[in-house]
């Protein structure tokens, strides 16, 4: 399209002798950059795009959109915003998909992918063709690729592209997985939101938002959205945990949008009442809307049930009926890397899981504790340059439930690993456990992986903890090859097992 209409939409200053350029791509990668792009400089955590606008310009860019003038060879037009000006012209350049696409938010601490999934699948059933992006993976319709890109929401023009592709598919719902720093970062402006679903929220990120309130400040800007969405012929629906306080403070902030609640031990919309549960899921019963409805989810936890509900209530918000939701929670499959099982034929239990924060790994080793006839024995890092303050709490949480952890790496990233494990380890000193007997420290987390496994007996749990479907390691700004599953049965294979 032409550069002027463009920015003209967006409210941004033509310059002078830019308005009939042919713009082609929007960009904010200058190594990315194809001939005929807009290329927005961002500035990022680790660089600033306006460093790179040269780079881009050399690679085909047409024009810069800019926070500051920059000397270029090609038009410059200034913004207060980048960020903001980036989502504006995505938005624009994509012809707001999302105005067409009825669409599902889906925000929370933790279980944000899982209900995505368990949403879409909820549509699925009621008849709609949906899609989702979340941490794992995308769907279009029948087409579901993996997530390599290690971001659980995309940036501003991939989040649109996204969309209008899954409208070109065919999609009449579209389901996103929509993190705190995505909202904080503008990366959602412009998306047009019907349903905004809550999952929990526990202390996370706040090396990025500062404090507990500024991290439920930022997950409130989902809810917010909702009355200035636009009309899809869709109420505007806020869907939220009555089990977890939080819920009232977006409530709040949804305005003028209705609140359908859902949870187990409080009164709620959406009621669900677990009747049975053991190591294969839970037996289940949800009442709403003067109806009930009873099936066995075939997911393990009290966790997962409380995904399902959301799920439930995002679909009946959504137009779904209570049947349908049923049918759908009833054949539900876990996400990769979510309390996933590796089976090589050993005499005990591996799984790889996701669980990266004291809450979450609370949760899981709580569930498998009793589960577990044998030892239980955690594997766990944290990753670098994110909050520091979780990482003694993870071992402390380690040292509740498990007979033996070992404390490893995650994703050092640019900060010193020796530093990484011994702030960990702090949390097991002071829970008093003793190194070399209650807990081993082995940096290399393939190394960690196969000697938890090595020292497993039958009828023990091995969880290996926090990397879960990723399939790389970050050390520097490098991205290395790493894949939990594979690890653990190369390990198994090296003791015998599934060869």
């Amino acid at each position: 399209m032409r550069l002027g209409p463009l920015l003209e939409a967006t409210k941004i200053p033509v310059p002078e002798g830019a308005a009939a350029l042919d713009v082609r791509q929007i960009a904010y990668d200058s190594r990315r950059v194809k001939d005929g792009a807009l290329f927005v400089a961002v500035a990022g955590f680790h660089r600033d795009g306006h460093a790179f606008a040269g780079d881009a310009i050399a690679r085909g860019a047409v024009a810069i959109v800019a926070e500051h003038p920059l000397e270029a060879r090609v038009p410059v037009a200034v913004v207060p915003a980048a960020r903001a000006a980036l989502a504006d012209l995505a938005a624009e350049f994509f012809d707001h998909p999302t105005r067409k696409l009825k669409l599902v938010g889906v925000t929370g601490t933790d279980g944000k992918t899982t209900t995505v999934h368990l949403v879409s699948d909820v549509l699925d059933a009621a008849g709609q063709i949906t899609g989702f992006a979340t941490t794992v993976d995308f769907k279009q319709g029948d087409h579901v690729w993996q997530n390599e890109t290690r971001q659980s929401t995309q940036e501003a023009v991939e989040v649109q592209e996204f969309f209008a592709e899954l409208l070109v598919a065919g999609g009449t719902w579209g389901v996103l997985e929509a993190t705190s720093h995505a909202l904080a970062l503008r990366k959602l402006r412009g998306v047009e939101v019907d349903v905004a679903v809550f999952t929990n929220l526990s202390p996370e990120h706040l090396d990025f938002h500062g404090t507990l309130q500024k991290y439920l400040d930022a997950k409130g800007e989902l809810f917010a959205m909702l009355p200035l969405s636009f009309d899809k012929g869709v109420a505007k629906t806020a869907v939220l945990n009555a089990d977890d306080s939080h819920w009232r403070y977006l409530a709040d902030r949804a305005g003028s949008a209705s609140v359908m609640t859902y949870g187990i031990d409080a009164l709620a919309d959406v009621q669900g009442t677990v009747l049975a549960s053991d190591a294969a899921g839970s037996r289940l019963r949800i009442a709403a809307h003067g109806a009930s409805v009873e099936f066995t989810l075939p997911l393990v936890g009290r966790f997962n049930v409380h995904n399902a509900l959301a799920a439930a209530a995002a679909g009946l918000a959504a137009g779904a009926t209570l049947p349908q939701a049923k049918d759908a929670l009833s054949r539900a499959r876990a996400v990769r890397g979510r309390m996933e099982r590796v089976e090589s034929g050993q005499p005990f239990s591996v799984i790889v899981d996701y669980a990266h924060t004291p809450e979450s790994l609370d949760k899981v080793l709580g569930l498998l504790r009793p589960l577990t006839k044998g030892r239980l024995i955690a594997v766990f890092g944290s990753a670098g340059e994110r909050d520091h303050a979780k990482r003694p709490a993870l071992a402390e949480v380690a040292a509740r439930h498990a007979d033996l952890f070992v404390i490893t790496q995650e994703d050092p990233r640019l900060e010193d690993p020796a530093a990484i494990l011994a702030e960990i380890e702090a949390g097991a000193i002071g829970a008093g456990k003793r190194r070399d007997a209650d807990y081993l420290v082995i940096d290399d987390r393939r190394q960690a992986v196969a000697e938890a496994i090595r020292r497993a007996a039958p009828r023990d749990t091995v969880i290996l903890a926090g990397k879960g479907h990723e399939s790389s390691m970050i050390v520097g700004e490098e991205k290395r090859p790493y894949d939990e599953a594979a690890t653990a049965r190369e390990a198994l294979r090296s003791l015998g097992f599934g060869a």
